[in-house]
């Protein structure tokens, strides 16, 4: 009986994860664009899209749109706040969801690496399910060395995920990759994200192949 139970219930968590989810190591490829206008000497302002195709790369399955603002306390600390329109499929239906949130950036540079710290506190309201708090830091650190014209630079970053409600982190995400400047106003990266979430208690695993592109005014 008890191993019919276990059958049952393994076989439950499996149709709710491929319900919501792609495949564990799906292949997917995601692409920002990023543009920021400076408003005074310590303000600006940021407007984000990217656009996400999961299943090895074939099926478009998210967007989402965001606006924020961001104050320049001075080099070193930045704080702002912003809203996150989002369209992502969900059984094979786009449903809606909205993300304002308030965002503190750090900087610094020890021994001539570029490190960042950005903090995020987003309160995520969906129309398909429960409303939720979650707080992401994200780490970044690009390598003192630049390579030819593009100032080419190696880059890794680490970004979790910290849910209020269940108490626990449901996701975490590991970069590598390259961020280079062909033009005085414009910076790109291109990078490899190995992405792990947590559905139900199980842990898996996407691939992503990533590209960003940042314009300043």
């Amino acid at each position: 009986m008890k191993k019919t139970i276990l059958i049952i219930v393994s076989l439950i968590l499996t149709a709710v994860i491929n319900a919501w989810a792609y495949d564990n190591h799906d292949f997917q490829v995601w692409n920002t664009d990023l543009e920021e206008c400076k408003l005074t000497r310590n303000s600006k302002l940021s407007v984000e899209q990217e656009f996400r195709w999961g299943n090895n790369g074939g099926d478009f399955y998210y967007q989402h749109y965001d606006v924020g603002y961001i104050y320049l306390v001075n080099d070193y600390f930045h704080f702002g706040a912003g809203f996150r329109y989002i369209k992502q499929k969900i059984e094979d239906k786009f449903k809606d969801s909205s993300d304002p949130y308030l965002t503190a950036f750090m900087f610094w540079n020890p021994a001539g690496f570029s490190l960042s710290n950005r903090m995020r506190l987003e309160y995520r309201y969906k129309d398909y399910q429960g409303d939720s708090t979650v707080f992401r830091n994200k780490l970044d650190i690009k390598f003192p060395w630049k390579f030819s014209r593009l100032a080419i630079q190696p880059m890794v970053a680490d970004e979790i995920f910290y849910r209020f409600k269940e108490g626990d982190l449901g996701e975490n995400r590991l970069f590598a990759g390259l961020a280079f400047k062909p033009f005085r106003n414009i910076s790109a990266e291109v990078f490899y994200m190995l992405r792990s979430t947590k559905n139900l208690g199980i842990w898996s695993e996407t691939n992503v192949l990533g590209t960003k592109l940042k314009l300043s005014f």
